[in-house]
């Protein structure tokens, strides 16, 4: 029975690396790396603080962490510096929600396992709840940000150059031209498109840009790679011997219905659990198989890597009780909406 189990992780291990590392992981750390190091940071600061425009810094905020490849607990440096350099709580508490929720590793990990309609639908409403996270911190904590005072340069900045935009589109199709454009047919060919995009990369790198500035880049992406591909392989190996132990009737009881109790539950065992980056579509696709409804598996999809007990206990320390509080009621809320709304009204 043990053995059993345990040869249940390594299967999944052994499909994941065949299938996934080369065509999928290494552009999409390629890209994170490529936004560290060819943004600007100083604009993004500019952009995202309190003398922004709120909606336009919420807005900025959310679709800027789609390129943040981050954990539930990675991310908090990140959120928490850009908060006390001048940024305002809302575009902050977005960065800490959207970065682990729904980066783009994840939702494009997510579209790979589970599908278009699964991506998009967690794309919309990541977005949704985004601007919504900003607006309820904000609000709450209004006062404290008229009275937080920063010496910022009104100058503006070019976020980043023409050259490292192009650079990043390139990487950006080499990840989605594989896995996207051809979904059917052998795996051979997934890797004849890989590798004639990172041949274009590589030309393209060496054409435009400094040793040293390569040199940069790869050493942000590799930080990416040890951080988060070691907990990736953790994490699917975990994946797949639960998939041998987790009994078929407690998902088909309490997680399958499209109440808002079955969508509550998924968001709460998110919201404790911890997932790295990417591991939570190979779980989700697990219990989808013992039965789970689709509206809690996207609550779960959401929740799941966008929170987690360290990740809370962290922001405690970090942002103080009560924006903690005020977040992570937010979120819970939010996410047991959204997984019976989509229950009802979109699969």
């Amino acid at each position: 029975m043990i053995w059993e189990i345990i040869a249940g992780g390594f299967q999944a291990l052994k499909e994941y690396i065949a299938l996934h590392v080369l065509t999928c992981l290494i552009p999409a750390f390629l890209l994170a790396g490529a936004m560290v190091s060819f943004v600007s940071k100083e604009a993004i600061i500019r952009y995202l603080g309190i003398v922004a425009k709120r909606l336009y810094s919420f807005l900025l905020s959310t679709f800027g962490s789609f390129f943040l490849a981050a954990c539930s607990c990675t991310v908090i440096p990140v959120a928490s510096g850009l908060y006390y350099q001048g940024a305002g709580v809302g575009a902050a508490f977005i960065i800490l929600w959207v970065a682990p929720a729904a980066n783009i590793l994840a939702l494009l990990y997510t579209g790979a396992i589970l599908g278009y309609n699964m991506a998009l639908t967690r794309l919309a409403s990541a977005v949704v709840m985004a601007v919504i996270v900003g607006m309820v911190m904000s609000t709450f904590f209004i006062k404290e940000e008229r009275s937080r005072q920063f010496q910022v340069d009104l100058e503006k900045k070019k976020i980043m150059k023409g050259k490292d935009l192009v650079l990043l589109l390139l990487i950006l199709v080499s990840l989605l031209a594989p896995n996207y454009l051809i979904r059917k047919g052998p795996y051979l060919h997934k890797i004849y498109v890989w590798a004639s995009g990172m041949i274009l990369i590589i030309f393209y790198a060496f054409k435009t840009k400094k040793g040293e500035e390569i040199k940069a880049w790869l050493r942000e992406t590799w930080w990416f790679v040890k951080i988060i591909f070691p907990l990736l392989l953790a994490g699917v190996f975990i994946v797949g011997m639960i998939g041998k132990i987790l009994p078929e009737k407690f998902i088909q009881n309490w997680l399958s219905g499209k109440g808002i109790f079955p969508s509550f539950l998924a968001t709460l065992i998110g919201a404790i659990s911890y997932f790295a980056t990417m591991t939570e579509a190979p779980f989700v696709d697990t219990l989808l198989k013992l039965g789970m409804g689709k509206g809690p598996a996207l609550a779960l999809l959401l929740t799941g890597p966008g929170m987690s007990l360290p990740n809370m206990l962290a922001i405690i320390r970090v942002f103080s009780f009560k924006k903690a509080i005020v977040y992570i009621l937010t979120i819970i809320i939010l996410g047991t909406l959204v997984g019976w709304f989509s229950s009802n009204f979109i699969f």
